[in-house]
């Protein structure tokens, strides 16, 4: 009796015990652009046995039984007015904004998808160590909305593997947002920034005052 008595109490303290959610692993957090780039990591960087090929990118993407590489995920999800998806993944129709330039396109032949932060810049910036496994998540990542980006041939193709100190888009009235998705970008996947690299941020941020950078951590 007095054992029976012992267990429905302790069942009836379990049942008052307040429900506390786990906190997730991996929170997004949101700062001030000038904040943001200080968080950056400053280092040398090195491009020493750099090889595109150590980045396996455009592979099945998010849902591999869709039959759509990654590339064609992303022109799918940023498409302003969707495309005809054809057999074996193949696009037509359909329109897009290049951000980058200003620019409308008709034609998903004419976009690139560009890695915001370039693969070069990110093996020179920290991913030279990580695992192949690791630099194809990084390849297709589509966890967060600045990581891949669909832009006119022409303006991925000028940027090439350069970093905000060298290059910046030809639309003036973007800086603000491609240096706010650049710093995300690195901070989400913990990549480092050298010297020219960091001075070049800080100044960007300077003439941002209102820009917000939000960023989750990489799995």
């Amino acid at each position: 009796m007095l054992t029976s008595v012992l267990r429905g109490l302790a069942a009836a303290s379990l049942a008052i015990l307040p429900v506390v959610a786990p906190t997730p692993a991996h929170a997004a957090e949101t700062l001030p652009l000038a904040e943001a780039v200080t968080r950056l990591p400053v280092d040398a960087e090195s491009r020493d046995g750099y090889d595109r090929d150590a980045f396996r990118h455009w592979n099945t993407g998010d849902d591999p039984s869709d039959g759509c590489s990654t590339r064609n995920e992303v022109l799918i999800a940023e498409a302003v007015e969707p495309p005809a998806i054809g057999p074996r993944c193949r696009l037509s129709g359909g329109r897009w904004w290049s951000y980058y330039d200003q620019i409308w396109v008709t034609s998903a032949s004419g976009l690139d998808i560009d890695h915001m932060v370039p693969l070069a810049e990110s093996w020179d910036s920290g991913a030279s160590a990580w695992t192949p496994q690791r630099r194809e998540a990084y390849a297709n990542d589509q966890g967060a909305d600045a990581s891949l980006v669909a832009v006119t041939a022409r303006s991925n193709r000028s940027k090439a593997d350069q970093d905000p100190a060298q290059w910046l888009p030809p639309a003036a009235e973007v800086h603000c947002r491609y240096v706010a998705e650049w710093v995300a970008t690195k901070l989400r996947w913990s990549l480092t920034a050298d010297g020219a690299e960091a001075a070049a941020l800080r100044e960007a941020a300077d003439g941002c005052p209102e820009q917000s950078v939000t960023y989750e951590p990489a799995a």
